[in-house]
């Protein structure tokens, strides 16, 4: 599914559902101790699918630790991003001789609880949701813009090592090509050198119960 939204320099893996049983891969155990039991499948399941990632990339098995965010720590020269939500686990990785970036996010399609939608848009969505459920009653468009931003901010931290609320980019959405944009409404400055960032570009897919959007940043 995800791979239909990423470049050719992604190696993307997906699972739909959790090997019974399956422990917590070696190194990694302490990051879910405390995890309710659900919680924890979808993380071994995810971070499985990013060691199978990593494989394809000529990578040995080794743990995939938690950054200060709890963003996935990558093996030096990778850029990557990991997803999980009822039903759906995912990562994605890339060469940083090859990718800058990776946001990847998946959710269930399904309107956001109350009161959510005021906190994640800012001046100008709530029109622009407005107009995309007249054209399409169908998706449910506050949880894509929530996922798209997701994903936004997936790609825009490690590349600046800043957080980024939800307040802070402006969507737009274009559903003839299943695409997105993201103007960012703070100082773009990244931490390696690279041009700042000013605007985010992602796609989007709604299929089989889900939402699920990414971006991706050119080296």
């Amino acid at each position: 599914m995800i791979e239909a939204l990423l470049p050719p320099a992604a190696v993307p893996v997906e699972a739909f559902s959790d090997l019974p049983g399956e422990s917590p891969y070696p190194g990694e155990e302490d990051l879910v101790a405390r995890a309710v039991e659900a919680r924890q499948r979808e993380f071994v399941t995810a971070r499985r699918c990013a060691r199978e990632a990593l494989a394809r990339l000529g990578y040995a098995p080794a743990p995939i630790r938690s950054g200060p965010r709890r963003e996935p720590v990558w093996p030096a020269g990778v850029v990557g991003s990991i997803t999980h939500c009822a039903g759906y686990r995912a990562a994605a990785v890339g060469r940083v001789t090859e990718l800058a970036g990776l946001g990847i996010d998946a959710e269930p399609h399904a309107p956001l609880p109350d009161g959510v939608g005021a906190l994640v848009t800012v001046a100008g969505e709530p029109d622009l949701l407005g107009r995309l459920a007249d054209a399409d009653p169908g998706v449910h468009w506050d949880r894509l813009l929530f996922s798209a931003k997701e994903s936004v901010y997936k790609a825009w931290y490690p590349l600046t090592g800043r957080w980024l609320g939800f307040e802070d980019a402006e969507l737009s959405v274009d559903p003839a090509t299943g695409a997105f944009a993201a103007r960012l409404l703070v100082d773009g400055t990244r931490a390696d050198g690279g041009p700042p960032l000013t605007e985010l570009r992602g796609r989007y897919l709604v299929a089989a119960g889900l939402v699920v959007t990414a971006v991706s940043v050119a080296r």
